[in-house]
């Protein structure tokens, strides 16, 4: 069946195992826009997965014409965004990482490095068991979600939560902990 008649009985039966067959026809055309734009591999499967959760939520509320080209710029503009995403956050993280402090000098500097190390250490051992591996495998050993998902068994989604609600609650705790 064409991408037209596939679309069609997609439309007319709202069966989504027409999209998932429309969508693997092209699951490598959007993995290469993604490794275009992002230049690395798992954050480019991770994109194709967002795109087709996109595609069929768009899909249930509008009609599409052109299935190739649309899923074209779908896939691209979600790798834009990421990129945006990506690039403003490393930007004001770089921002506030390397402000020079007049008042400080280079051994006062260390010493608050030390000590907010120390407290990152401390409050690490205060996260759940879930969070603490997921962030050890992920910033620490330098594990892509995949092989986090691997190794301990949870899926992508417990993954990308338990590094994101690790990441939260360090904050606030070593936060906490300064101003003690």
């Amino acid at each position: 069946m064409s991408d037209n008649e596939l679309l069609a009985q997609f439309y007319a039966q709202r069966d989504n195992k027409l999209l998932g067959a429309l969508l693997q026809r092209y699951t490598m055309l959007l993995l290469g826009v993604c490794m275009k734009y992002l230049k690395n591999e798992e954050a480019a499967k991770d994109a194709v997965q967002q795109v087709f959760l996109k595609v069929i939520a768009e899909l249930q509320k509008y009609k599409v014409d052109y299935f190739k080209s649309w899923l074209y710029m779908v896939a691209r503009n979600h790798c834009l965004m990421q990129l945006r995403d990506k690039t403003g956050k490393m930007t004001r993280e770089i921002n506030e990482s390397f402000q020079p402090a007049a008042e400080e000098s280079g051994l006062e500097s260390l010493r608050e490095k030390d000590r907010l190390l120390g407290l990152i250490e401390q409050s690490m051992n205060e996260l759940s068991a879930e969070q603490k591996t997921c962030v050890t495998l992920f910033y620490l050993q330098k594990k892509s979600y995949s092989d986090i998902v691997a190794s301990t068994g949870f899926n992508i989604m417990q993954v990308k939560s338990y590094i994101q609600n690790a990441k939260r609650n360090l904050k606030i705790m070593v936060e906490k902990k300064m101003r003690h």
